[in-house]
């Protein structure tokens, strides 16, 4: 892997021969982390696969498809973890790369969390804790257009998917009051605001929601979301799913929810996000 460094932002991207890029999301020290001490941590083969704590530098990896699949689709992708953790694996790498093999480049962003501190997940208000991993969201949205022409996408077909806690960053970066701002379309995935439910625009992108009856985490979360979506005169795609808990991400456990990322795609495919 080889480093250079682009004028955009300044920041540097590291590219490899796999047709993967990581980049820094901001062009120096995120803001309001100026003073983080905290040491990132990655520990591999958990039962979610790879995750990844304290997170400092908030990065983006792009997972761009073949030119001759390309549809010039982009999707950032959030993955979930209470704000403490980030389950990478589970609810982004691989989900990536299923994106890319369908001709969508993905970029997984690794935003800014909590410092874990010790056991299990502290309690903490959920607006406070998220307000950092939103910013990175928001930053990340103007990285991804900025890049466009690089990376084979259009700069009004960038989306963004979240999970869990990564839902709530693709929220705020939704219902940002930027409305040049915001994803052209968005996904959250067993998530919502799980904080004080914020101001609704008007003329909010295209949204797709999902979540299972039996996610006692994000069931109520995700239904509060909705029903003020719906209030505000949005029409979002939501999908609630018999069965299939939280974190279900592209796991096959045998319920409704297995199907979730084909009802996806063909909501995708609905909005012309398919096709060049």
């Amino acid at each position: 892997m080889r480093t250079l460094w682009a004028g955009v932002f300044g920041v540097a991207i590291m590219v490899s021969t796999a047709r993967a890029q990581t980049v820094n999301v901001w062009p120096g020290v995120a803001p309001g982390s100026e003073h983080w001490t905290q040491q990132e941590r990655v520990i591999e083969n958990t039962p979610l696969g790879t995750v990844i704590f304290n997170v400092v530098t908030p990065t983006l990896t792009a997972y761009l498809p073949d030119k001759s699949k390309a549809t010039g689709t982009g999707i950032i992708l959030a993955p979930g973890g209470a704000f403490v953790a980030l389950a990478i694996d589970l609810e982004a790498n691989t989900l990536a790369r299923s994106l890319q093999q369908h001709g969508i480049a993905a970029f997984v962003l690794k935003y800014r969390i909590v410092e874990k501190r010790g056991e299990g997940v502290p309690q903490m208000d959920m607006d406070t804790a998220g307000r950092y991993g939103i910013a990175d969201g928001i930053q990340a949205i103007k990285v991804v257009r900025q890049h466009a022409a690089e990376w084979g996408i259009s700069p009004a077909r960038v989306g963004f998917m979240g999970f869990s806690a990564g839902a709530m960053v693709t929220s705020g970066t939704v219902l940002q009051q930027d409305s040049a701002g915001r994803p052209n379309f968005a996904g959250l995935i067993y998530g919502a605001p799980f904080g004080v439910m914020p101001a609704i625009p008007h003329h909010l992108p295209p949204l797709f929601l999902a979540w299972a009856q039996d996610d006692a985490i994000a069931r109520d979360f995700a239904a509060r979301f909705y029903d003020a979506l719906v209030k505000s005169g949005q029409r979002p795609e939501a999908h609630m799913y018999s069965a299939g808990g939280h974190g279900f991400g592209l796991k096959q456990q045998g319920t409704s929810s297995d199907h979730w990322i084909d009802d996806f795609y063909n909501w995708l495919d609905a909005q012309g996000l398919t096709k060049k």
